[in-house]
């Protein structure tokens, strides 16, 4: 599952990729049309007014270079310099008709400006066809002081003008991100899908593996114990019959843990809280855990805080929570040694469990409490279950708004610590 779930894993994030470098390409060229629009659109203008000095004789000069004789002290604006000061009304019909001419298609404020009295002398506004508004605009009409007399062109939708002209590429590129995040929700969609299927599937291959053995063992020594013979061996008979005892007790233990792990899917958690002492708690585990703890031979130190164990808490809950941490720190050594503390911090009480097992990777401690999942060594399993104790566990304590935290490293074995808040 690890190398199929880092195969998905690399498509996602090389899909990401494409999609981020298509949408950054897009920007791109969405910036490159903006500013050929812009250019445009001084072009036009520039020949607008060009028209104007030919159609109204505004320069004495006939050889002039009209990029010499226009200034553009801000995008919106255009100065462009005449000798002879025109009519207000005629300059607004030819002006008019050059930006028709040249497709410009925009509101547009237009002033003369007298070098004489250093202030313009007439002002009209021009509202075309295909204009943004139909009534006279309120912008204002900034002042440049100039020595000499000048035509002032302000397009105040300037702006709105050229991104009009780009409605093709804007639609275009609405479509296409549109399509991108229906791709990438896709792609996302069909990994978490097939995650989940591959963890389901895992998972129905490790419940089958944990319940055919002790299934298999039973029904062996069942076939014995139907022989007639075996009522002469009091022995062999009291042996198979403790064989089916201890495999049924086992697939009753496993059948509960998937019941606790199916409990705690409820969304609200019902917990019964009550005051009682943890250091109790916690000697009621290690008592329910003992004929385990003999059998593994376990070596169990405790060391219980002198100030007060007093917790608030579903004790039914915290019970199952204290024998999955110790039955996992049996489970995991071959010749367990395991420490219990428990001590006061500021508003917390903490429980410590440590043990001398195989102990668990850095890459692998943020994910443990995970649902299903198992510390792996390639692709073996070393560790035996479902993988549901650990995240039971965190689901538990999540409800009582406390916190668990794991430190580990291979080979050194792991300690998990509780943080409780003494009251709710």
């Amino acid at each position: 599952m690890v190398i199929r779930s880092k195969a998905l894993r690399f498509l996602l994030l090389i899909s990401t990729l494409v999609v981020v470098i298509i949408i950054a390409v897009q920007l791109f060229w969405l910036q490159k049309v903006y500013l050929f629009e812009e250019k445009q659109f001084s072009t036009n203008i520039s020949k607008s007014i060009k028209g104007l000095y030919e159609d109204l004789n505004l320069v004495s000069v006939h050889n002039y270079s009209i990029e010499k004789l226009i200034e553009t002290p801000n995008n919106d604006l255009y100065i462009a310099k005449v000798d002879s000061l025109p009519n207000i009304d005629s300059l607004r019909h030819t002006l008019s008709n050059e930006l028709t001419d040249f497709g410009v298609f925009t509101d547009c404020k237009l002033a003369i400006f007298n070098k004489k009295t250093q202030s313009y002398i007439g002002e009209k506004y021009i509202d075309l066809p295909d204009t943004y508004q139909s009534t006279s605009d309120n912008s204002d009409m900034p002042v440049f002081k100039r020595s000499y007399s000048y035509i002032a062109l302000f397009f105040p939708h300037r702006g709105q003008y050229i991104i009009k002209q780009m409605f093709f590429w804007i639609v275009s590129s609405g479509i296409l991100l549109l399509a991108l995040i229906g791709f990438s929700s896709s792609v996302f969609y069909l990994y978490r899908q097939k995650f989940l299927n591959e963890t389901q599937k895992d998972f129905v291959n490790n419940f089958t593996h944990e319940f055919k053995t002790p299934l298999s063992v039973i029904k062996i020594s069942a076939d014995v114990l139907q022989q007639p013979s075996i009522i002469d061996k009091p022995d062999k008979f009291n042996k198979y019959a403790g064989i089916i005892s201890e495999q049924t007790s086992y697939l009753q233990q496993q059948v509960q843990r998937l019941l606790e792990i199916a409990f705690t899917d409820q969304r609200n958690l019902p917990l019964v809280l009550e005051n009682f002492d943890a250091n109790e708690l916690i000697k009621q585990a290690l008592n329910d855990l003992q004929p385990l703890i003999e059998e593994k031979k376990v070596t169990i130190t405790t060391s219980y805080t002198n100030q007060s164990a007093m917790i608030r808490a579903d004790k039914t809950h915290f019970l199952l929570v204290m024998i999955n941490l110790i039955e996992n720190a049996v489970k995991y050594s071959p010749a367990p040694v395991i420490e219990i503390s428990t001590y006061n911090k500021e508003s917390n009480f903490c429980i410590r469990v440590k043990d001398n097992g195989m102990g668990i990777a850095k890459m692998h401690q943020k994910k443990i409490f995970e649902r299903f999942y198992r510390v792996t060594e390639g692709n073996l399993h070393p560790a035996k279950g479902f993988g549901l104790g650990l995240n039971f566990v965190k689901k538990i304590i999540d409800a009582h708004l406390g916190k668990i935290e794991v430190e580990s490293e291979p080979g050194k074995g792991s300690t998990f610590t509780i943080k409780m808040f003494k009251k709710l």
